[in-house]
C-alpha cells in the first residue's frame, strides 16, 4: 500500500469513526429531505417516500411505502443499538446504580407531563384541538443524541449518559403513549405471541445462550409480531437489547460479549445509513400554505411552547427534584448549569411528535400548522441548547 493510498484510508476512518461527521450527514440528509419536499421534485420526492413496499404475512398491519419502513423497520435497529449503549453503563458505566437510573426516567417523565400541560393551557377553550396534547412530549433520541456527540467534550461522559437514557426512556414512554391513545385496536392472539417470544429471549439469557442467530430470529419474529398487534414495532429492539448478554462464556473468554459484538456491526450502519435515511425520508414535510402569522394560532403555538419551554421546565424540575428529594443523584461533573443546557436540548421532539401529529390531526387542516409548530419548537430548542452547552462551559475533563 503506497503512503498516499495509506494516508487516505486513514483520514477516511477517523471520518467515519467521528460521531460529529455522523450528525453532520444525519442533519444534511434531513434538509435535503426538507428542501426538496418544498422544491419543483416534490412530487418524485413523495412518489419515492411511497413507493409500495409490502411483505404477505404483514399486508393486514404492516408498512406498506418505503418511508414506513424506514421508520417502523430499520429504526428498530437505531434503539437496539442505544438501548445496548444504556445496557453497558447499567452494567459498569454511569448507570451502574439504581438512583442514576431514576434519575434519567424521573427526568422523562417530567418532560413529558409538563409540555402537555402546557399544550393545554395554551390551547384552553378550544376543545377542538386538545386531542393534540401528547405531540410536544418527546423528545426525538435520532436528532438529539448525535447532536451532543457534536460538542465533544463540552458535554460530561456522565451527562452524555444520562441524556442517552433519558432520551430512549422518552422514546418509550412516547411509543407506550401512542399505543394507548393514537394506536389501533390491539390484536390479542399477535400480542400474546409476542409475549411468548419475549419469554424466550429471557430465559436464552438466562439459561447462558449467547449465539447472536438466536436473538436475531427471536427479535425479528418480535418486530412481526408487534407490528401485527398494534403496538409500535421499534419496541422490539429495546426489548431484544434488554435480553442480550453482557457477558462470554468462560470456556469463549477471548471473544467478545454478544452485546459489544452486535453493538460494534450494527453501529456505523445505523450512523452512516439509518439515521441519514430516516431523516431524509421523514423531515421532508411540505410548507406549503403555512404562513408566518400562523404561529400564534392555539395548535402550533401550543407546540411550540411545549417544546422550547415544557420540555426544559418538565426535565430540569423533575431532576432537580428527585436529587432535592435524594431519589437520585447527579451524574459526576454535570453542573446544574449543564443539565439545563441538555433540558434545552430535550424539546427537539421532530420524529415522534410527527408521528403523533398524523395521527391526531389526521384529515384535518390542522396537521399543517402542528408540523409547523413541531419544526419551529424543535429548530429553536436545537440552537438554544446548543449554543449553550458550547459557550457557556470549557471544556470538561472525560
Amino acid at each position: 500500500m503506497t503512503e498516499a493510498s495509506s494516508t487516505s484510508t486513514t483520514h477516511l476512518r477517523r471520518f467515519l469513526g467521528s460521531p460529529a461527521n455522523g450528525a453532520f450527514v444525519l442533519l444534511l440528509a434531513s434538509f435535503s429531505g426538507l428542501i426538496l419536499a418544498n422544491s419543483p421534485w416534490a412530487l418524485g420526492y413523495t412518489a419515492l417516500k411511497t413507493t409500495p413496499m409490502t411483505l404477505s404475512f404483514l399486508r393486514a398491519r404492516g408498512p406498506e411505502h418505503i418511508d414506513a419502513w424506514v421508520s417502523d423497520g430499520l429504526m428498530t435497529l437505531f434503539f437496539l443499538v442505544v438501548i445496548l449503549e444504556i445496557k453497558k453503563d447499567i452494567v459498569s458505566g454511569h448507570l451502574s446504580s439504581l438512583r442514576r437510573i431514576a434519575l434519567s426516567l424521573i427526568g422523562a417523565l417530567g418532560g413529558m407531563i409538563v409540555p402537555a400541560l402546557t399544550y393545554l393551557l395554551v390551547t384552553y377553550g378550544h376543545p377542538e384541538v386538545a386531542r393534540g396534547w401528547a405531540v410536544p412530549v418527546a423528545t426525538d433520541a435520532a436528532f438529539t443524541l448525535p447532536l451532543i456527540l457534536t460538542l465533544g467534550r463540552h458535554v460530561s461522559s456522565g451527562a452524555r449518559a444520562w441524556l442517552m437514557a433519558l432520551a430512549i426512556f422518552d422514546d418509550v414512554l412516547g411509543i407506550m403513549v401512542i399505543a394507548l391513545f393514537y394506536g389501533s385496536a390491539l390484536y390479542w392472539p399477535a400480542l400474546t405471541m409476542a409475549a411468548i417470544i419475549i419469554a424466550a429471549l429471557i430465559l436464552a439469557n438466562r439459561a447462558g445462550i449467547r449465539t447472536l442467530w438466536s436473538y436475531g430470529i427471536g427479535g425479528v419474529l418480535l418486530w412481526g409480531t408487534l407490528q401485527e398487534s398494534g403496538l409500535h414495532p421499534t419496541l422490539a429492539g429495546v426489548i431484544t437489547g434488554l435480553c442480550l448478554p453482557v457477558t462470554t462464556l468462560e470456556k469463549n473468554a477471548k471473544q467478545a460479549a454478544p452485546l459489544d459484538r452486535v453493538s460494534s456491526a450494527l453501529t456505523p450502519f445505523v450512523t452512516w445509513i439509518v439515521l441519514p435515511l430516516f431523516g431524509f425520508m421523514n423531515v421532508g414535510v411540505s410548507m406549503a400554505g403555512i404562513q408566518p402569522c400562523m404561529m400564534l394560532d392555539a395548535v402550533p403555538l401550543g407546540i411550540m411552547l411545549g417544546l422550547v419551554i415544557g420540555k426544559p421546565v418538565g426535565v430540569f424540575g423533575a431532576t432537580l427534584l428527585s436529587t432535592h428529594l435524594k431519589i437520585a443523584t447527579l451524574p459526576a461533573e454535570t453542573p446544574t448549569g449543564m443539565l439545563f443546557g441538555l433540558s434545552l436540548l430535550c424539546g427537539i421532539g421532530f420524529t415522534i411528535s410527527l408521528f403523533v401529529a398524523n395521527r391526531a390531526f389526521f384529515g384535518s387542516d390542522l396537521a399543517v400548522p402542528a408540523k409547523m409548530g413541531i419544526f419551529a419548537g424543535s429548530i429553536l430548542s436545537a440552537l438554544l441548547g446548543w449554543l449553550w452547552l458550547r459557550f457557556s462551559y470549557q471544556r470538561v475533563r472525560e
